[in-house]
């Protein structure tokens, strides 16, 4: 190496973990350190003195050639991303010039720059666990944002959240929960490069702030390789954690006009990924703001909905089939809007469940039916569906044995109507409410049964007083294997002597065929619709006339 090239790089570039590199105009390599070699899969034992920098087995895609080429050719300091065509994270390589034949290459590998990027941010813009930036660097990016270059077309926002992730905080606690996370971050920041950014937005949030044009893998690349890293395990205490991540992705000028909608319109595209299934990855459309919209306004509507007295509550009969006799009924919500008419429980239950409404609806739900069903002529029982929700907290048994003693009405009349996915959330938990709730000489019912996965295990352990087969098998049981599994269920019900009742019984052949069956009971439009509790009088009366 020439003494005046020894004399600028200095004896630091031996031991450095940059990449030092002295070349040509035409790329032949008269000096390289260790670091330089390792970068470019020279070994240190070759005599690489004389040779072409691409003459070595690692050969970088054609556009970096081509980029390289010009910026040894032009005297100006350049900057330029070098992409190989394996698969190996591209370098930085900032190119000065040396003197007027020769030009001094720095190499940095990724991880560096993003080391070097995230040392620079402010205390104030760090989030104090992972290192990364926080939301207020997140807004300044976004902010301040402006294209450097011509080659700067874009700016997406990537946004990615934790699938389980509370899972493993109730499992493992909030320390594990706090390490999991910085694997997390980490992983992330393996697949990113500078310029991006990223940054912790608070809880199991991360959000890069991805400039396109820059490099040739797009936002969707990154997206996936973020889901694919994330889904490998993860060892935090050692024990292994298993969790996914769900992105939502805005990208300015394709849908998103502005840079201040980035932010929310990723939101929206995550919320529709985190809708559809774990794992999955959702651009931002324009339709998904209108939806956005529409579910605030419905969001805002429903807020006021119980104040406004908007709710109803409807009542369908179920008939025993062994006697022809009148047995219960079953409460259903509707909501009664003065702009939007009558609203289905499938529209708005989700959205009560997700803004915590539906702990106030379902104590007032409960309520309201155990009162209705002491002005009726007879002890019949009524059923009350419950979210699994209202089961988060220990209040629900309180909650019930309250309405039972200011409303007057038996215990043995009211029956709770609960879906698989209750139990799923925090089994241990639901299942000392549930004990205790049949401790009050309340009936507990499985609604929906056969549609989940581990009903099965379930019935083993608690005693329910009821299933409700799904009324799918009801409209399939002219099909020999929805046929097969209704009869099993029947079967599996005599035997562990629980009451069946089928729903959705809509025409008198699955009815007969039903009873003949040995199904015990009957829910569905053949035997009456929905009706107000001020109908089920004469309903009665005339059932009594007129018994199935």
């Amino acid at each position: 190496m020439p003494n005046e090239v020894a004399h600028i790089l200095g004896e630091t570039a031996h031991l450095s973990s940059l990449g030092f590199g002295v070349v040509t105009t035409d790329g032949i390599i008269n000096y390289a350190n260790p670091a330089f070699c390792d970068m470019f899969l020279i070994s240190t034992s070759e005599t690489y003195i004389g040779q072409s920098l691409l003459a070595f087995p690692l050969v970088c895609y054609n556009s970096s050639f081509t980029e390289l080429q010009l910026a040894l050719d032009c005297p100006d300091p350049a900057v330029i991303q070098f992409h190989f065509d394996r698969d190996i994270d591209p370098l930085t390589l900032e190119i000065a010039e040396l003197n007027a034949g020769s030009r001094m290459l720095v190499a940095k590998r990724k991880q560096q720059l993003l080391i070097e990027s995230i040392s620079s941010i402010s205390p104030n813009q760090r989030d104090h666990l992972t290192g990364l930036g926080n939301r207020m660097l997140l807004d300044e990016i976004l902010e301040n944002w402006q294209p450097g270059s011509p080659e700067v077309s874009s700016l997406a926002v990537i946004m990615i959240d934790l699938d389980r992730f509370k899972k493993v905080i109730e499992a493992l606690g909030h320390r594990a929960g706090d390490k999991l996370l910085k694997l997390v971050a980490k992983r992330i920041l393996s697949v990113v490069q500078e310029p991006d950014t990223v940054v912790r937005m608070g809880g199991d949030v991360f959000v890069i702030a991805y400039t396109i044009g820059l490099k040739s893998m797009g936002a969707e690349w990154v997206a996936r390789r973020i889901v694919e890293l994330i889904s490998r395990p993860f060892l935090v205490d050692g024990q292994q954690v298993n969790i996914s991540a769900s992105i939502g992705i805005a990208a300015l000028n394709h849908g998103t006009n502005t840079i201040t909608d980035l932010l929310k319109h990723a939101e929206f595209a995550l919320y529709k990924a985190k809708g559809t299934r774990k794992g999955t990855i959702r651009f931002f459309e324009p339709e998904l703001a209108l939806q956005a919209m529409k579910r605030y306004s419905l969001e805002i509507d429903l807020r006021s909905a119980l104040l406004l007295k908007e709710f109803i509550l409807l009542y369908q009969p179920q008939v025993n089939m062994t006697d022809g006799s009148l047995q219960g009924f079953e409460a259903l919500i509707r909501w009664q809007n003065p702009a939007r008419g009558l609203i289905s429980p499938l529209d708005f239950i989700p959205l009560t469940e997700d803004t915590g409404e539906i702990h106030t609806i379902g104590e007032w739900i409960l309520h309201t039916a155990c009162q209705e069903a002491m002005s009726w002529d007879g002890n019949f029982s009524v059923g009350v569906n419950v979210s699994p929700i209202q089961f988060e907290s220990e209040g629900i048994v309180d909650i019930v044995s309250s309405v039972l003693a200011s409303t007057g009405l038996p215990p043995n009349r009211l029956e709770l109507e609960i879906t698989e996915g209750v139990l799923i959330k925090d089994f241990a938990n639901v299942l000392k409410q549930l004990w205790a709730l049949k401790s009050l000489g309340v009936g507990i019912a499985m609604d929906d049964f056969g549609t989940g996965y581990s009903s099965l295990s379930y019935l083993n352990s608690f005693p329910f007083s009821k299933i409700k087969i799904d009324q799918s098998f009801v409209r399939g049981e002219s099909y020999p294997k929805s046929r097969a599994l209704l009869q099993a269920i029947i079967s599996l019900g005599a035997n562990l002597d629980i009451v069946t009742i089928a729903e959705g019984v809509e025409t008198q052949e699955q009815y007969d065929q039903l009873a003949a069956d040995g199904c015990l009971g009957a829910q569905g439009y053949l035997i009456s619709v929905p009706m107000p509790t001020s109908s089920i009088r004469d309903f009665i009366s005339d059932f009594k006339k007129n018994p199935r």
